[in-house]
């Protein structure tokens, strides 16, 4: 699934959500169900079966790209916290389903099966009929606000007609839906106002127009491109030098705070996102969070074991499965409550505080350093619920947060690509950890004649590997400050370059 995430993304930016969200239920259905044939015939081709998997991962990604760009669009003023939902659910899904499945179906796995695959399919195709971009108004870029002094004003309408509009738009290549594609020289045409450039968040957008450097500092950028092609025209003609009218006394029109957001005046992709420094950045921290947390998560059955069997070496494989599903379920739980909390987090920073988001991934930084403290004094199997817990909470804090980091980067235009490229960082790491701790897990394990191999040393199984990531999580708490120093002074560097061309 992760690797399926840049040709996903790229599908999801040039198409828009919908018909990835229908592509994706129906891959999801026809995914499930061959499996739950499989598993009632009792035999059945591998090479198959491997494609069914694969078609369920695909559809699992598409419908997720879709939601997480849908989110991203409608709620522009609210990204975190918007993006932050899809992605809360996404996490809880599969703890969503095993409770179904252990109530109405415990012990049969093949419907459990099935309710994978009418569930995934149902749930996706009936959510595709209320998925629904709204346009903002990025697609209307202007908006009356009060004047100053309404005596100034006069009765010139900044406008443009039909058969203009019709012409921007052939001219353009204007996608039909919000959230399409547009190219590099329609998202650097929005770029109507230097002061909401030098402010560079979501709340900025609101120009005063009893400032010097309000209202006459507003251009209609299309227009003037359009002079600069076609001579003087319906739209330019009616600019002022000094302000943009409406036909309403006390009126001014000004560019919307959308079309100022940072995210709708950039689109970073492709050969330059390889270019950027910040995507490396980023990627760098993605790879060493997430390995830290999977590495956990994938590995905290052997953990229980490891532990349960040192502690207490009476205890029956029944009773050790129900104390790794319980751990299981904390993670899960904890992933969706760190996804909400970031999200609504990572909003409250930008709006209140005027800090970055990627403070956010400090803190998961300092989660994820909690967790490996706690593995590393753990004996008492009781107590490795703290494990789980807060690496599930660092887990969730990194995941939640990260879509509105990469939006605010590079552009709203090319997320789910740039999202894509983002969610290749994990394969790489987390095999990386994985494979470290069970490099570890093995010099302390003894095969018995059966050869089946255990390790019943209690910590000492694993002690050495969350040395590893401790340290780990040290360094990517320097690589998540770097970046935010390097944001900092990237931002003071083009105010100060915009300060010398206004002199």
């Amino acid at each position: 699934m992760y690797a399926l995430g840049v040709p996903v993304g790229m599908f999801v930016d040039s198409k828009g959500p919908r018909p990835a969200v229908i592509i994706g239920s129906i891959l999801l259905g026809l995914g499930y169900y061959p499996l739950h044939q499989a598993y009632d015939a009792g035999h059945g081709s591998v090479p198959w079966m491997c494609f069914a998997l694969f078609l369920t991962g695909l559809g699992g990604c598409m419908a997720f790209a879709a939601a997480v760009k849908t989110s991203a669009l409608n709620w522009p003023h609210h990204r975190g916290t918007a993006t932050a939902l899809p992605l809360a659910a996404f996490g809880l899904s599969a703890f969503f389903f095993a409770l179904i499945g252990s109530v109405f179906f415990p012990g049969s796995p093949s419907k459990f099966l099935m309710l994978l695959a009418y569930g995934t399919f149902s749930l996706t195709f009936v959510g595709f009929f209320f998925l629904r971009v709204i346009p903002t108004p990025a697609h209307s870029p202007y908006h009356a606000v009060p004047d100053a002094d309404p005596g100034t004003t006069d009765s010139r309408q900044l406008g443009r007609t039909a058969s203009q509009e019709s012409k921007l738009r052939a001219g353009r290549g204007h996608p039909s839906e919000p959230g399409m594609s547009d190219t590099a020289d329609d998202i650097n045409a929005t770029e109507v106002t230097e002061d909401a450039l030098d402010r560079g968040d979501e709340a900025s957008g609101t120009l005063d127009p009893s400032s010097p450097r309000g209202p006459s500092r507003v251009v209609d950028v299309e227009a003037a491109r359009s002079s600069n092609q076609d001579g003087t025209d319906e739209t330019s003609s009616l600019l002022s030098q000094s302000t943009l009218s409406s036909s309403l006394p006390g009126e001014v029109l000004v560019p919307s705070s959308i079309d100022l957001d940072r995210s709708h005046r950039v689109d970073i992709r492709g050969v330059n996102l390889m270019k950027s420094i910040e995507f490396w950045q980023l990627f760098i921290i993605m790879g060493i969070l997430s390995g830290i947390g999977l590495m956990t998560i994938n590995n905290i059955g052997n953990d229980v074991t490891a532990l349960w069997k040192h502690y207490d070496d009476s205890i029956d494989d029944k009773t050790l499965v129900l104390r790794q599903q319980l751990h299981v379920s904390i993670l899960s739980v904890c992933s969706f409550a760190g996804r909400l909390l970031s999200g609504v987090g990572s909003d409250f920073l930008v709006k209140v505080l005027h800090a970055s988001r990627v403070w956010c991934l400090v803190i998961a930084s300092g989660i994820f350093s909690i967790a490996q403290i706690c593995a590393l004094n753990t004996v008492n199997p009781h107590l490795l619920s703290l494990v789980s817990g807060f690496s599930g909470l660092g887990y969730g804090f990194l995941f939640g947060v990260f879509p509105s980091i990469v939006a605010e980067s590079f552009g709203i235009h090319g997320l789910s690509q740039n999202w894509g490229f983002m969610t290749l960082s994990p394969v790489v790491s987390s095999n990386i950890f994985n494979l470290f701790y069970g490099s570890v897990y093995d010099a302390h394990s003894v095969v018995d004649a059966d050869g089946v191999s255990s390790c019943t040393e209690g910590l000492d199984c694993y002690w050495a590997a969350y040395v590893v990531t401790l340290a780990a999580c040290g360094l990517g708490l320097v690589v998540t400050l770097w970046v935010i120093w390097h944001q900092r002074q990237a931002r003071l560097i083009e105010l100060a370059g915009k300060q010398r061309a206004r002199e």
